[in-house]
């Protein structure tokens, strides 16, 4: 049905050739339809029409290209590869096919030329990551789609169509140059005497060889009349402008296929010769002729893919001034960093990069910072450990956790401290009960009281003897 013409409702004769050889056997060849002896269409009812037909026929000549010696297509399937089948090696100009691997449980593609490695043995020519020529290529496709561009076209197209005009003005002339000449030879043929055959003879030959010039001028003039076809009506150039807008939209949107993708390119492109140098070049070929050329980086390789980005471990060691390691990493992934090889940052990512580069841990940096431990602020205040962790908890002593198990780093307390005003070691006390406590124990307190009594004691013998002497000087 797809390829015989009386499903169509034509009736066909002579669409092959049947040549006998010299040892008795035959060849049959199938003849092009320009050869064929007898096309007579709508001769019974018919399946399908004559141009759904050939329209079979076309899609099938150009999913053929994928088989032969040359390989120049394949049909669009429903791999990501955007190029399959259209890209070409820069070295050896052979097609180049497609290969998949996975990648973060993404089909990534490889465009790789190994014509003479299956045929000869060779290893391969090249091969190339596909994934960034791909996205080069769409954005390249989208920015030549643009409303600027169409109208540049545009313009372009009515220059061409100026030129054709032109061209079709002295064609039609050079027909019409014919016919009179032909119509001349006629008159003149016409005028002969019959009896002169030698002057009849020549005059008809000339007559003749008139003609044949006539129909091939008109042959040619309407052969080059249909191929030039006519020019772009105002719907159509308002179509092709109101399409700029409309591709891009359809190409970014992620619900539509890319076997419909790779159409639309096979529409606007005609292939793509890749070459692996200093850097990747893709030489993007369009219908039409007019070509761009694409500058990318080389590929990294597998111990590049594992490598963090410097700008991530930048961020960590920033990070660490203020976040613990489980921190970070719940902060990298909410901002959509990745590491080399796993899906998201873990707190063993984050340990394991820290120690790589030699990060400091956030422990050193609070230390740095004047931070003591609980031990050290215990010590200074003269309380328990848990006593200093229920103050900690209730805000009465600045803290920084330093890991993920909770541990904390003190700020020297200046307002919780005093001192016993007798010993001058700190006063254990809770902060409530602190306040106006001045002692660090009852044997302190015991001597400053004694102190103070003997203190008032001196002072009352000394106010004695002086109220005596006053006395004593009075009574004389």
């Amino acid at each position: 049905m797809l390829k015989n013409p009386r499903y169509t409702g034509a009736f066909v004769y002579g669409r092959s050739q049947t040549r006998r050889l010299p040892g008795g056997k035959e060849r049959r060849r199938l003849l092009p339809r320009e050869e064929w002896h007898t096309v007579i269409l709508h001769a019974h009812p018919g399946y399908l029409t004559w141009e759904e037909y050939e329209q079979n026929l076309a899609r099938l000549r150009e999913n053929a290209q994928a088989n032969g010696a040359e390989r120049r297509k394949s049909p669009p399937r429903e791999g990501p590869a955007l190029l399959q089948g259209l890209a070409v090696c820069g070295r050896c100009g052979e097609r180049m096919t497609v290969r998949y691997y996975v990648r973060h449980k993404e089909l990534v593609p490889e465009y790789v030329c190994q014509r003479a490695g299956i045929e000869r043995g060779e290893p391969l020519c090249q091969r190339l990551v596909g994934a960034e020529i791909d996205r080069a290529v769409g954005e390249l496709l989208v920015e030549a789609v643009t409303p600027l561009a169409l109208e540049v076209a545009l313009a372009v197209q009515e220059e061409l169509e100026a030129r054709a005009k032109e061209a079709d003005t002295l064609r039609l002339k050079q027909v019409e140059r014919a016919r009179y000449e032909s119509e001349l030879a006629q008159r003149r043929y016409l005028l002969v005497n019959p009896d002169n055959r030698l002057v009849a003879d020549s005059l008809e030959a000339d007559w003749n060889h008139k003609l044949r010039a006539l129909a091939e001028a008109q042959a040619d003039y309407e052969q080059r009349r249909e191929t030039e076809g006519q020019g772009l009506t105002e719907k159509q150039r308002d179509e092709i402008l109101a399409l700029a807008t409309d591709f891009a939209r359809l190409w970014r949107d992620p619900a539509v296929p890319q076997r419909e993708r790779k159409r639309m390119l096979r529409l606007i492109l005609e292939d793509v010769t890749l070459s692996r140098t200093a850097e990747v070049v893709a030489q993007v070929r369009f219908r039409g002729g007019a070509t761009r050329s694409l500058h990318l980086p080389l590929p990294l390789n597998a111990a590049q893919l594992r490598k963090v980005d410097a700008a991530v471990v930048a961020e960590v060691d920033r990070l660490l001034e203020e976040h613990t390691d489980a921190e970070i990493a719940d902060i990298l992934n909410g901002r959509g960093f990745l590491p080399g090889v796993a899906e998201r940052f873990s707190l063993g990512i984050v340990r394991t990069l820290r120690l790589t580069y030699g990060l400091t841990d956030r422990y050193t940096r609070l230390r740095r910072r004047g931070l003591i431990t609980l031990e050290e602020v215990s010590e200074l205040l003269g309380a328990d450990p848990g006593t200093v962790k229920v103050w900690a908890r209730r805000g009465h002593i600045d803290s920084e956790v330093y890991n993920d198990k909770g541990q904390r780093l003190y700020v020297r307390p200046t307002t919780l401290e005093q001192s016993c005003q007798w010993c001058g070691g700190p006063i254990p006390a809770k902060p409530l009960l602190r306040r106006g406590k001045k002692w660090c124990s009852q044997r302190c307190c015991l001597a400053a009281y004694n102190s103070r009594k003997r203190a008032a004691r001196q002072a009352a013998r000394k106010n004695a003897g002086t109220q005596m002497a006053r006395d004593s000087c009075s009574i004389n």
